[in-house]
């Protein structure tokens, strides 16, 4: 799909309504998006209602620094994984009291990719109620921009799996 500003604030509008009726907040830790998952959501009057705040960790020093990230686990495996992604949800959810986090970190190029992680991988996490912790993996194509505009979606879309299960 095709994921313009207007899909994307559709999608928010949907997270929007899923979180503020049972009176649910959410906090986001980016790294690949820079910040734009937040700014979708924000966009929305009355979001204070239910989004808690937003974590901007673009740096691995950025991660263990604000989000608690062991700085060894990045070491050891890298920004663009599974587990330190999973570590970025647990701790934006934990360090800011919101219900739900959600957490992302990719390579969104053009440059920075490898055979093992080619540019267009976004890990992603969900952290929900009772420790609820969710994982994802994609490789999206396009650009720089259509890999972010992809993850954001990505994001949004798992946060509304998470909160239906909840």
């Amino acid at each position: 799909m095709d994921w313009d500003d207007a899909k994307l604030g559709m999608l928010a509008r949907r997270v929007a309504a899923a979180l503020d009726d049972p009176g649910w907040t959410v906090a986001t830790a980016e790294s690949c998006t820079g910040g734009w998952i937040a700014k979708v959501l924000t966009d929305i009057p009355g979001s204070s209602a239910w989004f808690h705040g937003g974590y901007v960790s673009y740096s691995n020093a950025a991660k263990a620094a604000m989000l608690g990230v062991p700085a060894e686990l990045i070491a050891t495996h890298g920004a663009v994984r599974r587990e330190v992604v999973e570590a970025m949800a647990i701790g934006a959810q934990r360090r800011s009291g919101a219900e739900f986090a959600l957490a992302v970190s990719g390579i969104a190029g053009p440059g920075g990719g490898a055979p093992d992680k080619p540019v267009g991988t976004v890990w992603f996490a969900w952290m929900g109620p009772g420790d609820r912790l969710r994982n994802d993996v994609s490789r999206f194509p396009g650009d720089r921009e259509a890999v972010r505009r992809q993850t954001v979606a990505g994001a949004l879309e798992g946060l509304l799996e998470v909160t239906g299960d909840a």
